[in-house]
């Protein structure tokens, strides 16, 4: 006989204020322990260095990420002048180093080029795929190899602050896939100074704010008192953005089945991805049509 998974059905969402020296997966792993979660995920990496918002989904909630990984996402960032690293960051060995320093004039008259629909070729050190092979493996093996130039949209991106000749300090927003690294090293090429991001936060992913995220420390706590649950958002929470649409009780019946079920009451136009509700609950994901909700996804919970 096949062995159950561990955990309680947990579902729903919980917002991290991830600290810089630890990497997403293994915060995710703490989250699902400190909750005894049977399933979690996260809705987009952020490097170990990295601080600010990662989305910890739960349970079914899982099902719900691909509507927070595509959202637009802010980010803090502050490049460091005169250098570029093998991993466009800090952590990375300086492989070129320049003395040029730009100033603030200069810094504003290179951004409108990094806004709008840009090509952005990631850093070699990331997950990209590359014939099979992640491309930090590939890169600290000393394999040779090229990246592809990937579309990112860049809605804004500003100079907030040039402390001093070496450093400037920016906040962008950005569509999904983006790599604030790419942007750092490619800003200063363009601005023949060369750079790297000294330090990065993610400020807000779609709906989650880092002013309400939990520190690790604050997740420990909640937990040894069992008062971490009551912190969860629920899962609908990262569906904002699609309409809603309200069953009847046949409807809902049905569509627990996997069958299309009868709407209610709706905004959405003919052939519209909604998401699904009974009483103020979400049943699931799907299409609009003919006054039916046709699932793709079913939420059990």
């Amino acid at each position: 006989m096949g062995r159950g998974r561990k955990g309680q059905p947990v579902h729903g969402w919980l917002v991290v204020d991830k600290p810089a020296g630890i990497g997403s997966t293994d915060v995710v792993t703490r989250v699902r322990r400190a909750l005894d979660a049977a399933k979690a995920g996260h809705a987009g990496t952020l490097d170990p260095d990295a601080t600010g918002v990662l989305a910890v989904a739960l349970g079914e909630a899982t099902k719900t990420v691909p509507y927070v990984a595509d959202a637009l996402k802010c980010y803090r960032f502050t490049v460091r002048w005169g250098a570029e690293t093998a991993t466009d960051d800090a952590a990375g060995a300086i492989t070129v180093t320049s003395a040029a320093r730009p100033d603030a004039d200069a810094i504003r008259a290179a951004l409108p080029a990094f806004r709008g629909d840009i090509l952005q070729v990631p850093p070699r050190v990331s997950a990209v795929k590359v014939e099979g092979a992640r491309a930090y493996d590939l890169a600290r093996e000393g394999e040779a190899f090229d990246l592809a130039a990937r579309p990112l949209y860049v809605e804004t991106l500003e100079l907030v602050a040039a402390p001093d000749a070496d450093t400037a300090e920016f906040e962008m927003v950005c569509g999904k896939g983006g790599y604030v690294r790419a942007i750092a090293r490619d800003l200063g090429r363009a601005l023949g100074c060369l750079g790297h991001v000294a330090t990065l936060r993610r400020v807000w992913s779609g709906p989650f704010d880092a002013a309400e995220g939990l520190t690790l420390d604050e997740i420990d706590r909640l937990a040894a008192t069992g008062d971490l649950a009551a912190r969860l958002l629920p899962l609908e929470v990262a569906l904002d953005d699609l309409p809603e649409a309200r069953l009847s009780a046949d409807g809902l019946a049905r569509v627990r089945n996997g069958n299309p079920g009868a709407v209610v009451a709706t905004t959405a136009a003919w052939g519209d991805e909604v998401w699904a509700s009974h009483g103020g609950q979400a049943v699931g994901i799907g299409t609009y049509r003919s006054g039916e909700f046709h699932p793709a996804r079913v939420f059990q919970v």
